[in-house]
Parts: structure tokens; C-alpha cells; sequence
């Protein structure tokens, strides 16, 4: 998942001819994937937000076959579970949120005992199975029109107007709302999906997709059948159905989208197979076949989203100059780095983003350059000190990158920057200890020591202590490994990459503030010196100055997301009038977190002034934005008090 604002620590602790094309790309398989995924029984990978009991009794295959009913927004049909359990184990605990559920039996139609425990409003309530000495559970069920994980669009709110669209949002403890399953990123689970729609809707999944052109069956509806034989942690599951077009960017690469954004998907990405191959060549072979993007309606609330073999992501990232595609170098990165090694818990949210991130760093200096890398590590760490601040401060224990989070603490709310960027950081600082060449080789390795397993803070230490400093303990000790881990704040010995082109742009904006000319403003920047630029510029600026930038650099209408991103911050802080139209615009028309919750948050902190603009903005905004952004911007502007 690409990086979301740390500010929301603040109130918590192959042809080109369409998608048959896929069906002549051989599939490429690992024969290092185990059927059965181990699971962790240590005490530091024991999900507190999770009703699992896997040591008794686990999932191991889930098979879904649901309907989607856009007139009712359900998903109803069945989910059928393999289990592995202990001798003796006599029932199996799953996870479920708003689910109502009709039958249980076991894969021959017995009837089994169960229950549905209390409802909480976090984890939702528990389904407790008797196995009666079956090792196949099929539960019967429909979702709730409100599943926490499923967004409903109306054709209006998508880019070709005309027909409906659902997608999913897993990440961290949603797809319990749509999947009765052990939702713990610890519990990885193969599964495959029939999925029924209708004419003339497609439906994707995270998935090898068996049937492109999907199966006509009866009331004018089509199938469409997935399969992933890897065991994954169960929030990669997804879906999306809506009028959805494909083009292939090269032979296991290419972008789903609606018809109406195709063409501009497939410019910006175009370079796709590239990245898999400067990823191949940095840390070993792409290990799930394709690696396709799904380009959402604007209502999703990531940037990406590391679904395997399809990446879901915004329609923000679209700058018409492909100057965001480090965000498809991030999603990318899961594939090794979250979704092939995956954190337990949400403890160690820092194991999948803090690698990646780093990761996503090495993509990119590999195919832009050193200096394209550096600036993006430069604004990085500033985005890190940033997220120190919201914290709390260096002595938060939000800033550890292990957590501690408890039942009560939503995982959501640890997954800030300090997952990223220290951990990014941390990494880096590893690598010019022991140098690039040694620590790739060590990556390397892990990668492939840990293929297809759930990994703990502890677990990834004691591996590169026994596989990178073995015989080096002497620099494990300089470096301070558990400091990093277990402590916070920033240490000292961090490595803080300085990009050599945000001089000229750190003397710009200091000269602007001053009262410099605004002709002699740099025009002919990229994306990250713009971004660099405004965040320079001093919270407090005079309106005229304002006026000025906006009038030479049009940052008020820019497509550019991150740029305007930057300026409405800016803007709103000062608040600036004329910059409220934008705001409005921008919030309206789409729903990535990252942009919309800190836009909310300044008005917010703008008095009586910000707090009546973000109240007019949210009451037409809020129909339109997934829950996991409407939650966190509920919380922000006290949204229930309001309505009340």
C-alpha cells in the first residue's frame, strides 16, 4: 500500500488486442510455494485483532462463489473453507463483520453447529464452528449493503457514467465484511472465486483469471472464475466489477480500467514490464505470473493497493507526464516485500512497507537515475520528521517501528509513515554499513529463505543477525539493530540521503519568502523540486505572495495531484480564499486518504473559518468516499456530533 499521511496518527495512539489476450501468456509457477503456509506461534505474532485460534484449527483454502446484486449492494452465495486442524480440535474460529449468515454444513451438505458471538464494532463478531470431525466448512451467507470492505458506485460516480462498479478494500481487518474467513495477515490461504455479474459488467480479482470473457448464465449474467494457488495473507483477497477494458503494456504485464480512462492509463504506465524487470534484477524472479494495474474510479482511498498479480490503483497517480509512477515502483515491491513475506501482525506493519519502500527506492534509481532517487528519499525523510511531529514527538511509542498495538487500538492507526519512511530509513542505514553489494545479497536471501511466510520484527533480526553479521557483530552493534526496532524517535546514525537539485529549490523558496521576485521562481522543474519548493515555503505567508505563485504556476487547476496537494496545504493554512474552490473541487472529486484527510485536518485547525468550509465540502464529499477515508475524516471533523 502506498504511503498515507502520517498526519492520521493525530487523533489516535500480452497482445494488445484486450483481456483474452491473457489466455496465451503461460502462467509462470513456483515450486517453492507450499500448499500449507506455515503459521507463527511465537509470542510476538499472536493477533490481538483476530478471533483465530490457528494452533487449534486453520484456514487453508477458501473457495468463494458469490452474486453481486448492485440493486440490494450485497455479495450473497457461499464461501467454503479447508481447515487444518490439531488432533482433538473440535471447532474452528473465524472472523466476520456484518455478515448474515444462513447455513453452515460441511462440504457434503451436513448441517454444523455454529455460533456468532458478540458484535464488536472494530473486529466484528466471531463464527464459531463444530467441525464434527470434517475438515471442510461451507458457510452460506450474504453481505451487509454496508460492508466496511465493499464500495458501491452509481454510474455517476465513475468516469464513463453508465454502469455501476464494486471494488474491494481488504487492508488491514476489512475483508472479514465480505469473506467469512481468519482474517490475520498470519494465517495465509490459497482460494479461488466464482463471481457472477451482470451483462455486460467484468469482473477482476486478485487472481489468475481462468475465464476473461466470463461464461453467460442465466438473467443475463456473466461468470468469471479465479484461482491463486500461492498462499497469501487473506487481506491481498480483492474484487473489482465494473465496464472494465484491458490493454497489455508487454507479455505478462498490462492495465484494466473503464474504457474512458484506457488510453491515459496506458500512456502513463507504459514502462510497466521495466519495472519488473529492474525489480527481477535487484532481488530475484517475479514469483505470481502477471503483473497487471487496476486503475480505480477516484474514490479509492490509497494510492495502491499490492493486490498480487493486480496492483489497484488511483487515478490520482495520472499526472499525463508519468512524474508519480514511483508509486507503481512501491506496489510492485510488495510482490517481494509484503505479499510474498508478510508481517504476522500489524505490529510489524513496518516489515511489509518499510522493505518496500526501500525497495521502491532501488526501482527507481535503477530505471531514473541517482539524482531522481535522491529526491525522492529527500522528501522522504522530511515526510518522516513530519510524522515524528504527529506522533507525538521522538518519544512516542507510535514512532517505534514495532508496535504495540492492543485489541482496543485500530490497526489502521498504526499504519503511518514511520512504518515507511524509518523503516526505509533503517534499511538504508544497514546498507552503508556493510555496503549495497553485501546487502543485496542479504535481501536476496531473505526473500527467498522466508518465500510464501508470515515474519515478526524479531524473526527478521534474528535472520540478519545470523545471515549478515554472523561474523560481523562488531557493525550489528554500531548500528544499534534493536534501537531501531524496539525504540523511538529517529537514531542519530540514520542516513539522511540529500538530493543535490533541492539546493536551488531550498534557496528559491527562502528568496520567495523574503520578498523575491516571483519571476525568479524555477519554472521548468519536475514534480518532486515543485513539491519540494511549496513545502519550503513558511506556513505563514502574506496573501499577495499567495496570489503571486498561483497566478505564474496555476497550482490552483494543476492535474498534477501532488502538486496541488502541496499548494492547497499551503493555502488552506493562510487561509487563503480564493484557493477554497480548489479545495472543493479536489475533495469532491476524489477520495485517496493521503490528500483528503491532512486537507480536512488544516480547515479544521483554521478556527471557525476552516471548520464551516470543511463541514460544506464534507456533507457533499462524504457519499462518495470508501470508509476507510469517510472513518478517519468522521473522526476528524467530530462528523457524528455534527449530524446529530
Amino acid at each position: 500500500m502506498k504511503k498515507i499521511s502520517a498526519a492520521m496518527l493525530a487523533g489516535a495512539l500480452a497482445a494488445c488486442s484486450g483481456a483474452s489476450s491473457q489466455q496465451s501468456i503461460s502462467e509462470q509457477t513456483d515450486e517453492s510455494a507450499p500448499a500449507v503456509s506455515p503459521v507463527l506461534e511465537t509470542q510476538d505474532a499472536e493477533d490481538v485483532h483476530s478471533y483465530a485460534v490457528p494452533s487449534q484449527a486453520r484456514v487453508t483454502h477458501v473457495a468463494l462463489d458469490l452474486a453481486a446484486d448492485f440493486s440490494a449492494h450485497v455479495l450473497r452465495g457461499t464461501a467454503t473453507l479447508d481447515v487444518q486442524a490439531a488432533q482433538g480440535a473440535r471447532r474452528i474460529v473465524l472472523d466476520t463483520k456484518d455478515l448474515q449468515i444462513a447455513s453452515v454444513t460441511d462440504g457434503h451438505g451436513k448441517v454444523l453447529p455454529w455460533k456468532l458471538g458478540a458484535q464488536d464494532s472494530m473486529h466484528g463478531a466471531p463464527l464459531t464452528v463444530a467441525l464434527d470431525n470434517t475438515r471442510q466448512v461451507r458457510i452460506t451467507y450474504q453481505t451487509s449493503p454496508g460492508a466496511v470492505a465493499l464500495q458501491w458506485l452509481t454510474p455517476e460516480q465513475t468516469a464513463g457514467k453508465q454502469y455501476p462498479y464494486l471494488f474491494s478494500q481488504g487492508e488491514p481487518i476489512l475483508n472479514r465484511s465480505w469473506i467469512p474467513t481468519q482474517d490475520s495477515p498470519g494465517i495465509r490461504q490459497t482460494w479461488d472465486a466464482s463471481i457472477t455479474v451482470p451483462e455486460p459488467l467484468t469482473a477482476v480479482m486478485s487472481a489468475e483469471m481462468l475465464t476473461p470473457e466470463g461464461e453467460a448464465v442465466a438473467g443475463n449474467r456473466r461468470r468469471f472464475r479465479f484461482r491463486m494457488d500461492k498462499p497469501v495473507a487473506p487481506y491481498l483477497i480483492a474484487l473489482a466489477v465494473g465496464d472494465l477494458k484491458f490493454q497489455a503494456t508487454g507479455p505478462r504485464t498490462g492495465i484494466w480500467t473503464e474504457p474512458a480512462m484506457l488510453d491515459k492509463a496506458a500512456y502513463e504506465f507504459a514502462g510497466l514490464e521495466k519495472f519488473v524487470d529492474a525489480a527481477e534484477s535487484l532481488y530475484g524472479p517475479y514469483r505470481w505470473g502477471r503483473y497487471d494495474l487496476l486503475v480505480l474510479p477516484p474514490s479509492f482511498p490509497f494510492g495502491g493497493m499490492e493486490n498480487p498479480r493486480l496492483t489497484f490503483v488511483t487515478p490520482t497517480a495520472i499526472a499525463g507526464d508519468r512524474s508519480l509512477v514511483s508509486l507503481i515502483a512501491h506496489e510492485l515491491a510488495h510482490s517481494w516485500s509484503g505479499n510474498l513475506v508478510t508481517n504476522a501482525t500489524w505490529n510489524d506493519f513496518w516489515l511489509n512497507e518499510g522493505f518496500t519502500s526501500y525497495f521502491e527506492n532501488r526501482i527507481m534509481e535503477k530505471l531514473y537515475g541517482r539524482e531522481r532517487a535522491a529526491m525522492e528519499a529527500d522528501l522522504a525523510w522530511s515526510d518522516m520528521m513530519q510524522a515524528v511531529n504527529e506522533a507525538g514527538g521522538p518519544q512516542s511509542p507510535m514512532t517505534q517501528l514495532h508496535l504495540n498495538l492492543g485489541p482496543d487500538v485500530d490497526p489502521d492507526d498504526g499504519m503511518s509513515g514511520i512504518a515507511y519512511d524509518k523503516g526505509a530509513t533503517f534499511l538504508r542505514t544497514i546498507e552503508a554499513a556493510v555496503g549495497r553489494e553485501r546487502f543485496d545479497r542479504y535481501l536476496r536471501g531473505y526473500f527467498d529463505r522466508h518465500a510464501f511466510e508470515p515474519q515478526t520484527t524479531a524473526g527478521f533480526l534474528k535472520d540478519i543477525r545470523a545471515h549478515l553479521f554472523k561474523d560481523d557483530p562488531e557493525t550489528a552493534s554500531r548500528i544499534g539493530l534493536d534501537q531501531w526496532a524496539y525504540q523511538p524517535g529517529i537514531p542519530a546514525n540514520a542516513v539522511h540521503v540529500h538530493s543535490q537539485a533541492f539546493k536551488a529549490m531550498d534557496m528559491a523558496a527562502q528568496d520567495f519568502a523574503n520578498g523575491g521576485l516571483i519571476a525568479s521562481v524555477p519554472d521548468d522543474v519536475t514534480t518532486q523540486e515543485r513539491v519540494r519548493f511549496l513545502n519550503q515555503l513558511p506556513r505563514m505567508l502574506p496573501h499577495e505572495r499567495l496570489q503571486a505563485l498561483d497566478g505564474r504556476f496555476h497550482f490552483s487547476q494543476t492535474g498534477n495531484s501532488e502538486v496541488r496537494f502541496a499548494w492547497l496545504m499551503l493555502a488552506l493554512g493562510n487561509r487563503y480564499q480564493p484557493a477554497v474552490a480548489s479545495a472543493q473541487q479536489f475533495l469532491t472529486s476524489q477520495g485517496r486518504r493521503k490528500f483528503v484527510a491532512p486537507l480536512f485536518r488544516e480547515l479544521a485547525d483554521q478556527g471557525a473559518w476552516g471548520n464551516r468550509i470543511a463541514r460544506q465540502i464534507y456533507a457533499k464529499a462524504r457519499p462518495g468516499y470508501h470508509s476507510v477515508t469517510s472513518g478517519t475524516v468522521d473522526q476528524i471533523l467530530d462528523w457524528k456530533a455534527v449530524t446529530d
